[in-house]
């Protein structure tokens, strides 16, 4: 072939060359804008189950639409310590949603505290954080868990995040979790740390029984799992979810030592399922409760307080109820713990207003567990202050405690909670006329600064034969604590 046919024949191959170029980036724009799948993962359509996203990317559901790549949502904080304010190194953060189950990815805190979460949320349109509410937990050596029933962990919405380089950002006041310094020494106290090995890993709630009591846990995002400050003794460690039944471990602790390699194996055996009545008495209408299943050695009774294991509630009850896919265990079984305007009927000179104790599956019905006497659950005292809408900061060293009156009662009786569950003071006050208001001052030992306090208020009637409690304010109500002074 002459040079000149040569030099032809090769500027014709780049030409069509070229052309093939053209067209396939013009078919991949297409892709792109029409929702479809890019080849190479990028911002276009994706599977959840299979995600090809690029590096940096995440796939996620689209209010509407099709799932597609985008900007992961990320909750940056920090993890300090309540009193002197610093970081806490080694802490186990999670994010969990409203039904107390874990969610994304989960962090141990670094030097300063500080962490990052990766945690999924529906997209609008232009692939903004559109749907998804959270709230944090942790646990360290040393510490007090967070959130408990006293300190209960606000919500925090996926809509508020930040546009940044890399990610959508959640970080604000709520995304720094104050952590409380256990009372006492802790040089005695150790761990104890594995995995779980079963369908589900993350949220899982592990607990450390023995010794008249339990210590919890929580498996993160991989199904491992550390329980901090357990003192030397025997236990039995088990696992609670719904839906899952993990083989309990047996161990021995020896004083401040950390063993590790505890390991949970899915089960064979069969779940349960618990169920019951509730009567809604003198409440108002249209109202609904739920019920959850509190794991017994987590249960403080003078506190009524308990941990429970996600998926073991049942919501929108007004007679019936059955709660499934409950794994062995003990539980203590409480209606209307959460703030619908609803609690559990105090007056134990009737039928169904004692804390029920059950045992999983039923020494005698096995794994369809009954509870024969049905609860009965009455309308709230309102809470005015402190803490009407969530845990309120104090200025005054003695605070004024307010709450609505109970028209039909003879007197209150008053109880005030530190955060570790421990009733510091309690009082009794005379009926009120003519008001619509309750007031008492606080009248026990001095508030700690930046101790986490709740006060209770019962309403009785005094007669003939002993008195009787006809309410009581909302189990996570009332919830304060005292702010620093300058």
């Amino acid at each position: 072939m002459k040079r000149e046919e040569q030099g032809q024949a090769i500027e014709k191959k780049e030409a069509t060359m070229r052309m093939l170029r053209n067209q396939a980036l013009v078919l991949t724009a297409l892709l792109v804008l029409l929702g479809g799948c890019s080849s190479d993962g990028g911002d276009g359509g994706c599977d959840p189950a299979n995600p090809d996203c690029d590096e940096g990317l995440v796939c996620e559901s689209v209010q509407g639409g099709e799932p597609r790549c985008v900007l992961p949502l990320e909750i940056q904080g920090a993890v300090i310590d309540s009193t002197t304010k610093e970081g806490i190194a080694g802490a186990l953060v999670q994010a969990v949603d409203p039904n107390e189950t874990a969610v994304g990815t989960s962090a141990e805190t670094g030097g300063n505290g500080s962490f990052t979460l990766t945690v999924p949320a529906v997209r609008n349109a232009e692939g903004e954080p559109a749907e998804g509410t959270y709230t944090l937990r942790s646990q360290a050596a040393g510490y007090q868990p967070f959130p408990t029933a006293i300190r209960p962990a606000l919500p925090q919405e996926a809509v508020s995040a930040v546009e940044g380089d890399a990610a959508w950002v959640l970080e604000s006041t709520l995304t720094t979790v104050e952590l409380l310094p256990l009372p006492g020494g802790t040089s005695g106290l150790g761990s104890i740390s594995g995995t779980v090995d079963a369908d589900t890993y993350a949220g899982v709630l592990l607990v450390a029984e023995g010794g008249g009591g339990g210590y919890p846990g929580f498996s993160d995002s991989e199904g491992q799992y550390t329980i901090f400050n357990v003192p030397a003794g025997s236990y039995t460690v088990r696992g609670y979810i719904a839906g899952e039944q993990y083989e309990p471990v047996d161990i021995t602790l020896t004083a401040g030592a950390d063993q590790s390699g505890v390991d949970l194996t899915g089960s064979d055996s069969y779940l349960s399922s618990v169920s019951g009545t509730v009567q809604l008495v003198e409440a108002p209408g249209g109202a609904q409760t739920s019920v959850i299943l509190a794991v017994e050695s987590t249960f403080v009774e003078d506190a009524a307080r308990g941990l429970v294991p996600p998926g073991l509630r049942v919501g929108n009850v007004t007679t019936q109820y059955t709660i499934e896919g409950v794994p062995d265990g003990r539980y203590v079984v409480l209606a209307a713990f959460e703030n619908d305007g609803l609690v559990r009927d105090p007056d134990q000179t009737i039928g169904g207003t004692n804390i029920v104790h059950i045992e999983v599956p039923d020494p005698d019905s096995g794994n369809a567990v009954s509870i024969s006497e049905g609860f009965k659950v009455t309308e709230a005292l309102e809470i005015y202050y402190p803490g009407a809408e969530g845990p309120e900061a104090v200025t005054a060293a003695i605070p004024t405690l307010i709450w609505a009156d109970d028209a039909s009662e003879d007197g209150y009786e008053i109880q005030v909670f530190d955060a570790y569950g421990n009733e510091i003071w309690s009082e009794e006050c005379d009926r009120v006329t003519g008001e619509e208001t309750v007031e008492q001052v606080y009248a026990g030992p001095a508030l700690e600064e930046e101790m986490y306090y709740q006060f209770r208020v019962t309403s009785f009637r005094d007669k003939q034969g002993g008195r009787t409690f006809i309410s009581t304010t909302e189990d996570l109500k009332g919830v304060f604590y005292r702010e620093v002074s300058n």
